[in-house]
């Protein structure tokens, strides 16, 4: 990326005359009006002077940009090959399944698409996402089949590399390539119980896959912890602790963004290498149940890790904007310091290619699935203002630099914040 074409962004978002200047037709925004209109919701916000907004684009340009945990660009769904498979007599499995693997591949061999996928990682300005590639739980087959996934992707996809390293993140920025570090959302356990070692012998296995960070817990109860949703957090299990030292044997980071208190405050005291909350934020700010508390960010800090503060709008409270995101930030960073903060956005961005309008066949809702715990008003209210959910939208990355400048931050400590920290992480756990 470089310095035009971040200009150019900030031109398509109606930013000063001087700017405009800078806008030609190549600039993804200027024929997107979606990522446009969320780039103007955080330069409404922001009101950056001329200065500052010159000085943060060109510094996000410059630096290595690491999403400590999120989703990137995902593809369209095929509406007539979905109405296909519906009227088929397909299961609700099946139908999921299939929408979902359009989603996560049609822009490994739709052209369109993967001009779609390319463009708005260039809005980004992401060098790698620590992507969300197995869905929530511990059976290893149900894990195996999202990350086979983003396999499929990064080994097609030459420019959208998997990194296993922090090395291989920083010299896909130097070749102008984008990096996908593979997470699961949850420790693949065998679940016969013979053994503790026997238990969790597929963590090596997935690590040897390229996985390089999991969920403790999701919202749930599981073998190891109590995840954030639960009535009563009993804290790690034994199995828990064992299976944390397991982690940090193979070099596998443990997050517990999704994590109780007590499940998080335990997991950092046993890690014996630095770990994260990769995807959460500050519970003074905003006490919700995907929060941190002080004391938890501190026993993270003091393994060396990091909190990722997250773009979920009803978790951060306050103004639900991106001022409320830049003042989580500024919390960790004034009590905890700058080494312990990056974004882990935990969202991405949609594709607005729509291959047709086939109508679906109408089915009644399925049933939530059983990891998907969410008390009664824990997903948050967010706020009436449609331009605080827009103000940190996933390709709004370049704003999150331009707010940091106008905080005052020096430019080695905002590359901290967007990266420099979770690759130090990575590196710590490299095996």
């Amino acid at each position: 990326m470089n310095r035009r074409f971040f200009l150019g962004l900030a031109a398509g978002a109606a930013a000063a005359p001087y700017f405009a200047r800078s806008l030609h037709a190549a600039d993804p925004v200027v024929d997107n009006p979606k990522i446009a209109a969320d780039r103007k919701a955080a330069l409404d916000i922001l009101k950056p002077s001329a200065k500052d907004l010159q000085r943060g684009l060109e510094l996000h340009a410059a630096s290595v940009v690491l999403d400590t945990y999120g989703f990137g660009p995902n593809a369209s769904v095929d509406n007539a090959v979905l109405a296909k498979i519906m009227e088929s007599g397909a299961s609700e499995w099946e139908i999921a399944d299939a929408r979902e693997d359009m989603a996560m591949t049609r822009f490994v061999t739709d052209p369109a698409e993967q001009k779609e996928y390319e463009s708005a990682w260039a809005a980004a300005g992401v060098t790698c996402i620590v992507r969300n590639a197995g869905e929530e739980g511990n059976n290893p087959l149900q894990l195996m089949k999202r990350l086979a996934r983003w396999i499929h992707a990064t080994d097609r996809l030459p420019k959208f590399p998997k990194a296993v390293k922090a090395d291989q993140i920083v010299a896909a920025k130097k070749a102008g390539h984008h990096a996908i570090v593979l997470t699961t959302n949850g420790v693949p356990l065998v679940q016969q119980w013979l053994n503790t070692r026997d238990e969790v012998k597929y963590i090596r296995v997935f690590a040897e896959m390229g996985v390089r960070m999991m969920h403790v817990t999701y919202n749930r109860q599981n073998p190891l912890g109590s995840g954030c949703g639960e009535a009563v957090d009993g804290g790690l299990t034994d199995f828990g602790r064992f299976a944390v030292t397991e982690l940090n044997r193979q070099g596998v980071l443990p997050d517990v963004s999704h994590s109780g208190l007590k499940t998080s405050y335990d997991t950092a005291k046993v890690s014996q290498k630095p770990m994260v909350a990769s995807h959460s934020a500050v519970h003074a700010i905003n006490p919700h149940i995907r929060c941190k508390t002080d004391e938890v960010i501190k026993a993270i800090a003091d393994t060396n890790g990091l909190i990722g503060i997250c773009c979920i709008n009803g978790f951060l409270g306050q103004t639900n904007d991106i001022n409320a995101f830049l003042n989580h930030i500024d919390y960790v960073v004034k009590k905890f310091g700058i080494d312990y903060v990056g974004i882990g956005t935990d969202v991405g961005y949609s594709s607005r290619l729509r291959p047709n309008d086939a109508k679906l066949p109408s089915r009644p809702p399925g049933r939530t699935r059983w990891e998907a715990l969410w008390p009664p008003g824990s997903l948050g209210s967010g706020t009436k203002d449609p331009r605080a959910a827009a103000s940190i939208a996933w390709t709004n990355w370049p704003m999150f630099t331009v707010g940091l400048v106008q905080r005052g931050y020096r430019d080695a400590d905002i590359q901290k914040i967007l990266g420099g920290n979770m690759l130090r992480v990575l590196k710590a756990n490299e095996s």
